[in-house]
């Protein structure tokens, strides 16, 4: 299958996505909008130590740490807000570029919440391996540093192709072909799906989301054995 990233250049070529700025904000949502806001102060907070690590990886062991996964125990924690959030405010910094990953390939709500239609290609579609290339589904938007990959055209086997032998083939592709780019990966939950803790083992960073008051204590440690030692 060819997953390799097409130049940066051909972007005018593909759909543009128009970001719901006014939308977000009303949601609670960052946006560039209001760059003083609280939810902004949280981000900010929170992705300074993800980008610690990518700045530092030349001199650690850790690999592919510009690939971070936003992930939770259960559906309704929150990861999707928080990879939309984190998405927005990486793509606010003057030396990075992001590429937001819908991989929630059952769910699709990143998709949903940047007004995507339901039968765009994206992931699943470059997964399949019948000619659509990553070329063909990334989209550029109104944020000039954010790109987004829909889910595609998801079906029943859409869960396993995203352990398969493809998706960690372009998983590394995207970690290396762009050093300054930061790949967040929305995911399926931990305990949902057992192709999430495959997509866990690919990655450099997980950013694992717990809802407060809600998520229970046995789920979060159950959910965090599915991770292990990667």
């Amino acid at each position: 299958a060819d997953v390799s990233l097409p130049p940066d250049n051909t972007t005018g070529q593909r759909p543009y996505l128009e970001i719901p700025l006014a939308d977000f904000a009303e949601k609670g949502l960052l946006s560039p909008l209001a760059p003083s806001s609280k939810i902004a102060e949280e981000f900010r907070s929170i992705k300074r130590p993800l980008l610690r690590n990518i700045d530092d990886s030349p001199e650690s062991s850790a690999e592919h740490t510009n690939l971070i996964m936003v992930t939770s125990a259960l559906q309704g924690d929150g990861k999707t807000f928080t990879a939309l959030n984190l998405a927005m405010s990486i793509a606010m910094e003057q030396d990075k570029t992001v590429l937001l990953v819908d991989a929630d390939v059952s769910k699709a709500t990143a998709g949903q919440m940047l007004g995507v239609a339901a039968d765009n290609p994206g992931l699943i579609d470059v997964l399949e391996g019948r000619g659509v290339t990553l070329g063909d589904v990334i989209l550029p938007t109104s944020i000039e540093n954010l790109r987004f990959i829909p889910a595609g055209n998801v079906h029943q086997r859409s869960t396993e192709l995203l352990a398969g032998r493809n998706m960690r083939k372009l998983m590394l592709e995207l970690s290396s072909r762009y050093p300054d780019r930061v790949v967040i990966f929305d995911s399926p939950p931990l305990l949902v799906t057992t192709e999430a803790s495959v997509l866990a083992s690919f990655m450099g960073q997980i950013a694992f989301v717990v809802a407060t008051d809600e998520t229970p204590q046995e789920a979060v440690t159950k959910a965090l054995e599915h991770i292990g030692d990667d």
